[in-house]
């Protein structure tokens, strides 16, 4: 026998779903009338529910994005200025008014409700980079670098690139000892002196540094091909405490330095070599020599341009524990030992046997120079 109450709820296909009974299930009435009927209330009449996910967005603000805009690509502008040295353009009338206009549209932007976070972004950059920063920045820059190109005439770059140094004569570096002639001079200058004080006192050495070869400037706000040289210091493993054993070793020093050609060695640590008293103390720790934490003595090779340097650096004078702090910071990049006999050379103006040929070369550019 059929069950004619069951056969209302079979469907065609087996499995699926039964189908809901007339007229709906149960509570499914109250849903249509929205939140209102939900909450058992009376449906409000012409009122319309929109999901939040579905609400429609509002879009970027024009005038914000204009002031972002604007306010990076005048940042770009004026950096791209300052690193070509055009540090005199940065300050003209065309970059003010773009300046101002700016400004303008970024206080134009952050009036509007939907234009005030680009607003304030584009503010922020401007703080950063605007013409009076960046053209501080741009004027150290310059005179660091010494480029003024913007302001230069071609005489003045002309004089830039000359390959001398102004007021030395260039047949004085074409006539002197090259750089490579100064370098072999002067290791053979302190190796004499090392070997002398070694087999005279017994000292052993310690080389430390690396010989430093740059350009010198040429007067005139460029670089010359002539050279500054600095040799690598050579300096005793044992403390020299002693006065009467500085000035022996002093003397001994002088003597090689004589029987080389050269000069006597020199104090400049004392008060009669020309440097005020208060700077005397100020540099050596005291204006008496048998105080003094550093003995400085110098000789040359004058007209030539080689330059010896010896030091003496003695820790126990010294106090305050000053110099010790100074020597520990030097012996910490260096490595040398912090105190004993010192010798290192020095030269200036010297041209690299390699360079001469192009030295005069661009020399015949600059007659009466």
């Amino acid at each position: 026998m059929v069950d004619r109450q069951r056969s209302r709820y079979v469907g065609g296909s087996e499995g699926a779903p039964p189908l809901p009974p007339a007229g709906g299930y149960a509570g499914a009435a109250r849903a249509r009338g929205g939140l209102d009927a939900a909450a058992g209330l009376p449906t409000a009449s012409g009122v319309t529910y929109t999901d939040p996910a579905t609400a429609p967005k509002q879009g970027v603000n024009g005038l914000g994005l204009a002031a972002i805009s604007a306010t990076v690509i005048f940042a770009v502008i004026l950096l791209l200025l300052m690193l070509a040295g055009g540090t005199d353009a940065l300050y003209g009338v065309t970059l003010l008014v773009l300046q101002l206009a700016i400004v303008g549209v970024i206080v134009a932007a952050m009036l509007t409700r939907r234009g005030r976070m680009l607003g304030a972004i584009a503010l922020a950059v401007s703080l950063v980079c605007n013409v009076a920063t960046v053209g501080a920045v741009g004027a150290l820059y310059s005179s660091a670098t010494q480029t003024y190109d913007g302001t230069k005439s071609e005489q003045q770059r002309h004089e830039e690139a000359y390959p001398g140094v102004k007021d030395y004569s260039p047949q004085d570096a074409l006539s002197g000892p090259s750089l490579e002639s100064v370098q072999a001079e002067g290791d053979a200058l302190m190796a004499a002196i090392r070997e002398r004080l070694s087999d005279r006192y017994g000292y052993t050495w310690e080389q430390s540094g690396a010989v430093d070869v740059s350009p010198e400037r040429n007067g005139y706000g460029g670089e010359s091909m002539l050279r500054k040289y600095t040799s690598t210091v050579w300096t005793t493993e044992q403390p020299v405490q002693d006065d009467a054993r500085k000035r022996q070793v002093m003397q001994a020093i002088s003597e090689v330095l004589l029987e080389r050609g050269m000069s006597d060695l020199y104090p400049l640590n004392e008060i009669d070599a020309g440097i005020s008293p208060d700077m005397v103390a100020k540099l050596y720790g005291s204006t008496e020599p048998s105080r003094q934490h550093t003995w400085e003595y110098y000789g040359d090779t004058y007209p030539d341009p080689m330059r010896f340097y010896a030091y003496a650096y003695d820790l126990s004078n010294d106090p305050t524990g000053e110099f010790r702090t100074q020597r520990e910071a030097i012996a910490a990049q260096t490595g040398e030992p912090l105190e004993g006999i010192q010798l290192v050379v020095f030269a200036r103006r010297v041209l690299p046997d390699a360079d001469r040929a192009e030295f005069e070369e661009r020399l015949r550019e600059y007659p009466g120079f």
